[in-house]
């Protein structure tokens, strides 16, 4: 199957028909990808997407293959040549023997319905953790694996636990506990740290509300009144359940972070499109 979800995609530079994509060239090798939301024709917080991938690319020894002006400029063109209301976009920088390409096209969205934000997902325990966290990088296998316990579980998300019976972060998400008066996230030397959480943790700080940082254990979480992920397809979204243990989704708190990071989003694109 094809992953490309527009008409056309940039490969190195160059705009390309989508019946010329070929997903060897991003899961053959080495990849490291930034995922991000597109609404109407512009990237949601696109620079701090930009600094993530740098970070990726250092840490894996590797080059960068297109400059933050240069991927910058791809994306306006793709946008030109293909116009989509609201969409992810995939950068991917792949390192495949003696040859690199990068690519950056459009992949079909997954986005939770207003009946999913109102009555919260499904989440499931997966006793699995990422080898370089700090990186986002493809792992084909450990993805076919959560995608395949999902569909028999019936889940939305997997949450991943650690050697230490520990809840880390979602398999392409966030986590945070809500507490009495408080919430709890993982730390960043042990998560992937998204760019949504980022963003949630900047409006806790500036509306005061207290965050923690630690590591909740798997067999504690009944004790924690609500939980919810974060990240670019699902912003801001409740668990109803994780695993057999029911979650409460009434929580103000989150539809109100969801709102704020709403409203930031909406900023960061107008700043884009000002430049």
């Amino acid at each position: 199957m094809n992953e490309c979800f527009g008409k056309r995609f940039i490969l190195n530079g160059k705009l390309e028909n989508a019946d010329s994509f070929d997903n060897s060239l991003v899961y053959e090798g080495d990849s490291v990808y930034e995922v991000i939301r597109m609404v109407r024709n512009s990237p949601v917080f696109f620079y701090d997407h930009m600094e993530r991938l740098e970070t990726s690319v250092k840490n894996q020894k590797k080059k960068m293959l297109a400059e933050t002006e240069t991927l910058k400029k791809d994306i306006i063109s793709l946008t030109k040549s293909d116009r989509k209301k609201e969409v992810n976009l995939k950068i991917v920088f792949n390192y495949n023997k003696d040859s690199s390409s990068y690519l950056i096209y459009y992949i079909e969205p997954i986005y939770p319905t207003e009946k999913q934000y109102k009555d919260g997902v499904k989440g499931i325990l997966f006793y699995a953790e990422r080898k370089d966290p700090g990186s986002k990088i493809i792992n084909h296998k450990l993805r076919s694996s959560i995608f395949h316990k999902l569909i028999l579980d019936g889940g939305y998300e997997a949450l991943l636990v650690n050697e230490k019976g520990q809840v880390t972060e979602g398999s392409r998400s966030n986590i945070f506990f809500v507490g009495k008066d408080y919430l709890v996230t993982a730390p960043d030397d042990v998560i992937l740290c998204g760019i949504t959480r980022k963003h949630i943790l900047d409006i806790c700080s500036e509306n005061n509300i207290k965050v923690k940082m630690g590591c909740v254990r798997a067999d504690r979480l009944s004790d924690y009144d609500a939980v919810f992920m974060t990240g670019t397809s699902p912003m801001v979204l409740p668990f109803s359940q994780i695993d057999d243990k029911v979650f409460n989704v009434n929580i103000p708190l989150i539809s109100e972070l969801r709102r704020l990071y709403i409203l930031k989003a909406e900023k960061s694109i107008k700043e884009f499109r000002s430049e």
